[in-house]
């Protein structure tokens, strides 16, 4: 009997996570929130990064202003964002942000993470060697950006 080789190729498999309603909705509440910041800081929402920790897209980052050429558009945006906002959807863990934003997020050169969590009303404010701050109320602080932003107004 004649044996055959087999040959095994790798792939990646990327599962996109689901894009529920307060998903959907907590990215236009915090980029709306963004807006009185946008004369120094660049708001973009689901931009892909290829960066030193490899392709990444936070559902929303904060970069600063870049001039715009409408006639030259890049896919994956080469530099890192200052601050990466990942908001945790039904199919995701806690842990696994966490870890991105950790072990990917500020290898790359990302200043500030902030981790939205809808079903508690909080955001978890991540910054490159400190303890992450859990904010419940009021208002988050990013010393990062300067920017500041009320829980209410976010999960209002």
């Amino acid at each position: 009997m004649e044996t055959q080789a087999i040959e095994i190729i790798e792939t990646e498999i990327v599962l996109e996570k689901a894009m529920s309603l307060n998903y959907s909705r907590l990215i236009h509440r915090i980029s709306t929130a963004l807006l009185p910041y946008e004369e120094k800081y660049d708001i973009l929402p689901e931009l892909e990064f290829e960066l030193s920790g490899g392709r990444l897209k936070p559902d929303v980052a904060i970069l600063p202003r870049l001039a715009y050429d409408w006639e030259a558009d890049i896919i994956r945006y080469p530099n890192p964002p200052i601050t990466a906002i990942e908001i945790l959807s039904p199919t995701q863990s806690f842990d696994f942000l966490a870890n991105k934003i950790r072990h990917l997020y500020f290898p790359s050169g990302v200043q500030s993470a902030w981790l939205v969590i809808p079903t508690v009303r909080t955001i978890v404010l991540f910054l490159p060697g400190t303890p992450p701050k859990v904010i419940s109320d009021g208002t988050l602080n990013d010393p990062a950006t300067q920017i500041e932003v009320r829980l209410d107004v976010i999960f209002r």
